[in-house]
């Protein structure tokens, strides 16, 4: 059984023969090797000296808020899902106050991170969630997701369907 526990800024995985310490910090760098077109949305200036804070990555925001601001558990697809859909306005409210970078960045990048993530396609994301689910919980690559293009995604029909009709237009 795999573990995972987060005490101050350090994910400990205890996993069995496998001592590994994740740090929230370096977990976007991960995800910029494994992913190198994600968007790193990076050229905002640090509000302190006045220069890019080239660190401060879409990738750290994005952990940092699913981490710390919404207190999801990073190794959980679902729980992923949940913050993407917040990023594309599906689900929870994003506020500006409290979303990372909003304080140590001369202009909040909230917009230009949920425009980002708009711009992915659905394939994108899903293999963003598999990446970070993998790093969180390193023995979950045995059984996520398929890979695009690997095998046939059974709910996904090559033949046109009936657009879906809302409660209104039935009424009609």
């Amino acid at each position: 059984m795999v573990g995972l526990i987060i005490l101050g800024s350090t994910l400990f995985t205890n996993q069995p023969g496998i001592a590994q310490t994740i740090t929230p910090s370096d977990v976007w760098q991960v995800v910029y090797q494994r992913l190198p077109d994600f968007p790193r949305e990076n050229k905002y200036i640090n509000k302190e000296n006045g220069k890019v804070a080239e660190n401060n990555t879409l990738a750290n925001r994005l952990i940092r808020y699913h981490v710390y601001t919404k207190g999801r558990p990073p190794n959980y697809r679902l729980d992923w899902k949940l913050t993407l859909a917040d990023y594309l306005g599906a689900n929870e409210v994003m506020y500006d106050s409290s979303y990372p970078g909003n304080d140590t960045l001369r202009e909040n990048p909230i917009e230009g991170d949920r425009a980002a993530i708009a711009r992915l396609t659905r394939s994108q994301r899903n293999t963003l969630l598999e990446v970070l689910v993998n790093i969180f919980n390193p023995t979950s690559q045995n059984t996520s997701a398929p890979r695009p293009n690997t095998t046939a995604n059974p709910t996904t029909s090559k033949t046109p369907q009936p657009p879906q009709r809302t409660g209104a237009e039935l009424l009609k």
